[in-house]
């Protein structure tokens, strides 16, 4: 082999320990959605918790959902801009044409947290459970209405799959973001909506919402004596609430290492699950290879669904 090129080689294998050695060296920012909302909450506990061992100031670069991967994908791969978002990231695309791939364009670091989904109902729909929704529901194609967000988000998402595993026809109402379509159910505005346990518990509490089933596969205790939707007449039934991180592609390895290690670090400490499980979130964190996994695994099951129901 030519001199010149082994020395190349040899320069750019020694370049790349100096080069992590190196990171960071200056602010870091975490792009996500727009304060309060489920992206946000992760993302400024995970800034404020890596400050300290990244050495560097983590800053929350809050944005419109609908910006945020494409203003990460088009970031350098330098690893000082980083994405947080849910399974809107890479359930949006089979919904409408977007400005990038989530597979292709991003370096996968971990997947943060899941919680599931509550379904709950304002008190004047004359149901007490999923069976009572579902027949309904059939008897009035169309009548009830459902409050969701965007398109893949995943709320969205779960009724969707609600309406085609139970086989009934809900009118879906849009809102920008969760505490509008709230607000609407609490005011009868909406009869039904899917919600993470943690934002709808004190009205469940408080009996302004009933509660009828949890989008796991199994009951949850982030929703106390709610049975699962899976369990009540809708065999196969599960859509959960997933957060993850993301780098722009072609982040150096060393980097996405550095960031799924100290991630991981703090979503397993003791601080962090107490943060995360009273907000009704339970943090998982993965491998990059194991998101990976998981964003194909939900692709493949929701992609008829979710054309079909967009149709």
């Amino acid at each position: 082999m030519n001199p010149r090129i082994i020395g190349f080689c040899v320069a750019i294998v020694v370049s790349m320990p100096a080069y992590a050695q190196d990171y960071p060296n200056k602010t870091i920012r975490i792009v996500t959605s727009p304060i309060g909302g489920g992206n946000d909450f992760p993302a400024r506990l995970i800034a404020a918790a890596l400050t300290a061992p990244m050495g560097q100031q983590i800053v929350v670069d809050n944005r419109p959902t609908v910006l945020i991967a494409d203003i990460v994908a088009k970031s350098p791969p330098d690893g000082y801009t980083l994405l947080l978002t849910g399974s809107a990231h890479w359930i949006g695309p089979l919904v409408e044409k977007m400005n990038y791939d989530a597979v292709r364009d991003f370096a996968a670091v971990t997947l943060v947290d899941r919680s599931p989904n509550v379904l709950v109902a304002n008190p004047t729909l004359p149901v007490k459970s999923v069976r009572e929704l579902i027949a309904l529901a059939k008897s009035r194609p169309g009548d009830v209405n459902v409050a969701v967000g965007g398109p893949g988000s995943s709320n969205y998402v779960a009724a969707v799959l609600f309406e085609h595993l139970a086989q009934v026809r809900m009118t879906r109402i849009s809102y920008k973001g969760n505490a509008p379509a709230i607000t609407a159910l609490l005011s009868g505005e909406v009869q039904l909506m899917f919600s993470s346990a943690g934002a709808v518990a004190p009205h469940m509490k408080s009996g302004r919402l009933r509660a009828l089933g949890v989008s796991s596969a199994k009951p949850s205790p982030f929703a106390p004596g709610v049975p699962a939707i899976g369990e009540s007449g809708v065999q196969g039934y599960v859509s959960e609430v997933l957060h993850a991180m993301y780098a722009p592609a072609k982040t150096p390895s060393a980097i996405v290492t550095r960031w799924n290690t100290e991630v991981g670090r703090y979503l397993r400490s003791a601080q962090a699950r107490d943060i995360f499980l009273k907000a009704g979130i339970e943090p998982s964190p993965s491998t990059p290879e194991e998101l990976v996994e998981i964003m194909n695994a939900e692709v493949g099951r929701l992609t008829k669904v979710i054309k079909a129901a967009a149709r």
